[in-house]
């Protein structure tokens, strides 16, 4: 890449840098052939500005602010504070409890009550708990680990919440859910693979950190080509067995 500065350039040293420039630029749209002799690139194909279809209709109007989503982080109320700062001393299913109890509260519960009595039932019953094990990635990008929790609904549906801690108190940073084939975490990013209604292909939602917003934000969903691999002994899109992680080790990246 040829980068010119705009810096003040002295007369005397303005006809060098004038021919260093040109020669830099010559160089890049010309080769050499064996013999050293300069040679054209070829004929170079002219970039066009997009075309507009339709340019006498008006754009659709913008739809109001959508206010379903959650708007900063959420304090989970009945829950102690905790003084250490480590999210990992908190118990996992105090926080399950505590939020499904502020959801009932709202009106806005995440699960039947069938999926309700087995985490009710946890602590006695955890070969059915689909409460999965705790994991810990730091998901806003200040050193310290956050709590993701994977809680296993009906019809496969896999709930994922995220929790953070401020001055103690726990706060949920991310509230989804899907039916994925994978769930990883990379550089911060939550990843989740979902299957698709088309051979070969999969859908790829990435929930990156708002700094703004202090939450976990949708940056980006895509159609993406199939990279996962279901658990060996299960179907793609099948629910994974209870206490497997929720969250994979950070995998290397990989182009869409």
């Amino acid at each position: 890449m040829l980068l010119i500065r705009s810096l003040p350039v002295p007369g005397p040293a303005r006809t060098v840098s004038l021919a260093l420039v040109v020669m830099g630029a010559t160089a890049t749209l010309a080769g050499c052939s064996d013999t050293g002799q300069p040679e054209g690139a070829g004929a170079t194909r002219v970039a066009s500005a997009p075309a507009r279809l339709w340019p006498e209709r008006p754009p659709a109007p913008q739809p109001p602010t959508d206010r379903s989503g959650q708007d900063g982080p959420s304090p989970v109320p009945g829950l102690r504070r905790e003084a250490s700062g480590d999210i990992r001393k908190v118990d996992l299913l105090s926080v399950v409890r505590a939020q499904i109890a502020s959801d009932a509260r709202a009106h806005t519960p995440a699960f039947d009550k069938a999926t309700e009595r087995r985490i009710a039932r946890c602590a006695t019953e955890p070969a059915r708990c689909p409460v999965r094990a705790p994991q810990y990635q730091d998901l806003t990008h200040d050193g310290k680990a956050e709590l993701i929790v994977g809680i296993e609904g009906s019809e496969h549906v896999l709930a994922v919440w995220a929790y953070t801690l401020r001055g103690g108190v726990v706060n949920r940073i991310l509230d989804t859910a899907g039916t994925p084939l994978s769930v990883e975490v990379a550089d911060g990013d939550l990843i989740m693979r979902e299957p698709t209604g088309s051979p070969g292909y999969e859908m790829r939602t990435v929930h990156s950190w708002d700094d703004k917003r202090q939450t976990m934000e949708i940056r980006a969903m895509e159609f993406d080509r199939a990279v996962s691999s279901p658990a060996p002994g299960r179907s793609a899109g099948a629910a994974p067995s209870p206490g497997r992680s929720a969250v994979s080790p950070p995998a290397p990246e990989r182009t869409p």
